[in-house]
């Protein structure tokens, strides 16, 4: 879809939005002339989610809920936050106590559920860490996690980057990885280039094609190698080069426990599959997806499914083991959502508990699309929330 397609769809920006908008295109345009006239997507997203003050991240907008950009499964209910409690209480019991470090963790909505059904069953973590790189997320979650009773709220602190020491415990990201910056890349005609940005001779943000480097055309390489049928041409997709690091990082920072990733994405297979030649980048902007990063720059979250096999190969190359995966329907249905829904006050709260655990369920919702990914180190009971369903034969 071009710019001017995709703005028909969208609601106009406000004065406001439009001033931030052009200030976040003039730091990218800055950037694309001191790199020669050209920007790897990677850094051109890098800069409209990040930059500080400017990116979607870092500047103060409203990004999640019906007021914001995209619903999480943590918006939808609190029957999502109070099923992955249930799985948090487990690890933490074989553990004989321990941490909780949650990553990027929205309005804080989340939180609140964790640490209630988590006082409820006997089960509170040490302490409850939020690592949050948006400073009007960070607000909303101390406002929000300050009106919990004062034992739960004094568990919570925020953290400005990973701890330090590894933790023993459990470390959450729901819906981190799919926001890292990738690469996008497209074979035509037996060439492999690198989508990135230029700009046009008025000044406005482009598509533009650069040959591959190395470091780029040696991970398409390893992936064709690896997927059951050969690519076909003209494709177009994306590969996160920073995923491996990140999750090699996080599982340094755990020391015994359990990582539970949770995110929309495929096994590698399916996630490059021949009719998946546009790849899956998507645009978020109040409540509406679509396939265009260069309008309301700095306004609008940029983002591709994860490719679950790398996240898997990466945690082997970094010692830790997958010890699950599986959708996110069969996960929540292992950890009993059913029966939160069944043991609604009356008819009225069963039937919107009901209406909110579809969401979270349905294949044509979020019960397929999403996956959730435990890596495990030190720690070898099983995980209730990943019996259900064993997918680590499709990665």
């Amino acid at each position: 879809m071009t710019a001017s397609g995709a703005r028909s769809m969208l609601p106009p920006l406000s004065p406001e939005e439009q001033r931030h908008s052009e200030r976040v295109a003039a730091l990218i345009r800055e950037a694309v002339r001191s790199g020669g006239g050209w920007l790897s997507f990677e850094r051109f997203m890098e800069l409209a989610l990040y930059a500080p003050g400017l990116g979607y991240y870092s500047a103060g907008a409203a990004k999640l809920g019906a007021g914001g950009d995209f619903v999480t499964a943590p918006e939808v209910s609190d029957l999502f936050g109070r099923c992955v409690a249930r799985q948090c209480a487990e690890v933490l019991r074989g553990l004989g106590g321990g941490a909780i470090l949650e990553l990027g963790a929205g309005t804080g909505r989340m939180a609140a559920a964790l640490l209630q059904e988590l006082a409820a069953l006997g089960a509170l973590p040490e302490r409850y860490a939020i690592l949050e790189v948006s400073a009007d997320l960070a607000a909303r979650q101390r406002e929000r996690l300050g009106q919990l009773p004062p034992e739960l709220a004094a568990r919570v602190q925020w953290l400005e980057r990973l701890p330090a020491s590894p933790l023993s415990g459990v470390i959450l990201a729901n819906e981190v990885a799919d926001a890292l910056p990738f690469r996008r890349f497209r074979l035509a005609a037996g060439e492999l280039h690198e989508l990135g940005v230029a700009l046009d001779p008025d000044g406005s943000l482009l598509e533009a094609g650069a040959v591959a480097g190395p470091e780029l055309r040696g991970a398409v390489e390893a992936l064709q190698r690896e997927l059951p049928r050969p690519l076909p041409q003209p494709y177009t997709s994306e590969v996160c080069l920073r995923l491996a690091p990140w999750v090699a990082t996080l599982a340094a920072t755990l020391s015994r426990g359990v990582l539970l990733l949770i995110d929309y994405g495929l096994p590698r297979a399916e996630y490059y599959h021949p009719q998946r030649r546009e790849g899956t980048l998507r645009c978020h902007f109040r409540q509406r997806a679509h396939d265009d990063p260069y309008i309301n720059l700095g306004l609008q979250d940029i983002t591709a499914w994860v490719d679950f096999t790398q996240v898997a190969e990466a945690a082997v190359a970094a010692d830790i083991t997958v010890a699950g995966f599986s959708t996110q329907a069969a996960f929540l249905l292992a950890m009993g959502i059913e029966e939160e829904v069944a043991r609604a006050r009356d008819g009225t709260e069963r039937a919107r508990l009901a209406g909110e655990a579809r969401r979270l369920l349905m294949p044509g919702e979020m019960g397929e699309a999403f996956k959730v990914m435990a890596l495990a180190r030190s720690f070898s009971l099983p995980l209730s929330g990943l019996a259900l369903q064993d997918l680590r034969r499709l990665l």
